[in-house]
């Protein structure tokens, strides 16, 4: 079979939006491929290492080359230690808030504020699926105070402006009982890394 000339790109689904937003920006269209797995494996993080094994599995004789974008994601290190012996490449960083802030902004905004709760465009969208149904605090709000009771603040990192989901975000704060603040990151890391990505590979 013959490899594509193109470098594979797995990535949380919580990114697909916005690589697929930094590639026709840049024009990458012919230097890239996208896979994405599910954003609800955030949910079990356990299942990170293992889901992606599977997809480098599968794909690793059709491509030259394969990129992750994942942090590590709550997995420990088990992320990490599976490219290592794949010999795969990812973008550095714990999750896409220090992606999309950068590791010096993000390092601040967590020091400041330990307690902080990160939002992004995709987590704004999808919190009433991915957090509200997903940790079922819709059945049981007594869980809010448990899961979020350490928390002091919502940090929205804004990938696009769009008043509809700053509404949304400071409605989540809300929900939350937390204060809000609104930051413009854009894409931030992800879109550097692309970027070293292309140039690495050219």
């Amino acid at each position: 079979m013959q490899q594509s000339d193109s470098v594979l790109i797995l990535a949380c689904g919580a990114l697909a939006h916005e690589i697929r937003t930094i590639i026709k920006a840049n024009q990458w269209g012919r230097q890239f491929d996208l896979k994405c797995l599910s954003a609800e494996l955030h949910n079990k993080p356990e299942l990170i290492a293992p889901k992606l094994a599977e997809k480098i599995g599968y794909w690793k004789s059709r491509y030259r080359d394969i990129f992750v974008a994942y942090g590590d994601c709550g997995s420990n290190g088990e992320i990490d230690r599976l490219l290592q012996s794949e010999k795969i490449e990812r973008i550095p960083g714990a999750h896409c808030y220090e992606f999309f802030a950068g590791n010096e902004v993000f390092s601040k905004l967590s020091e400041e504020e330990p307690g902080t709760f990160f939002l992004t465009d995709f987590l704004t969208k999808n919190f009433e699926r991915l957090v509200v149904r997903g940790l079922k605090l819709d059945q049981y709000p007594e869980l809010i105070e448990m899961f979020f009771g350490n928390y002091k603040r919502v940090v929205y990192l804004v990938q696009s402006s769009d008043p509809a989901l700053t509404g949304l975000a400071r409605g989540i704060a809300d929900y939350l009982g937390l204060e809000f603040e609104e930051r413009h990151s854009g894409y931030g890391d992800l879109e550097r890394g692309l970027g070293q990505k292309i140039f690495a590979t050219s």
